[in-house]
């Protein structure tokens, strides 16, 4: 899917990080892939994190220096997605990325469900540990899994 669904929209990063969630499938109950998405990304950006047994995930991003003291502020956003698509439509859920458009100003998708809900709130969670302008006290990123059919992981989530 070509990136230029998403070409001139600010913030970039917001996104870019809508953009690359989009891409990896995560149907409710099957969301292995972008639980390993979210795994890299914050290896690579080198945050700590912890993967509970359900499968939700929380991240912690320090505070900036000299914000030590603030509250913690939690952002939370549910990985999974419902899966919808046009009865002309072929599309596997499971395996293919969404097919982001442009039009008038707003993003959508080629002939299935777009993704965000909760797609861009965990964008907005990631665009905000990623730009180093972003003063904050320490953030705690928490995403949980199969919101869609059952809140399982926020349901399931393990204390602390």
């Amino acid at each position: 899917m070509p990136k230029s669904a998403i070409e001139g929209i600010e913030p970039k990063i917001l996104w870019e990080r809508f953009y690359e969630i989009s891409q990896v499938p995560r149907p409710s109950k099957k969301e292995e892939k972008i639980i390993e998405y979210f795994k890299n990304l914050l290896d690579q950006l080198k945050l700590e994190y912890k993967v509970d047994n359900s499968g939700n995930i929380v991240a912690f991003l320090p505070a900036t220096k000299g914000y030590e003291n603030a509250p913690t502020v939690v952002l939370q956003g549910h990985m999974d997605m419902v899966c919808e698509k046009n009865k002309e439509k072929v599309f596997d859920f499971d395996k293919d990325p969404i097919d982001l458009l442009q039009e008038d100003g707003w993003i959508t998708a080629d002939g299935t469900t777009l993704g965000a809900d909760n797609g861009i709130g965990l964008a907005a969670a990631l665009a905000v540990v990623t730009d180093t302008k972003v003063i904050h006290g320490p953030i705690e990123i928490l995403c949980t899994v199969d919101e869609e059919t059952g809140l399982t992981g926020a349901n399931n989530l393990a204390p602390g």
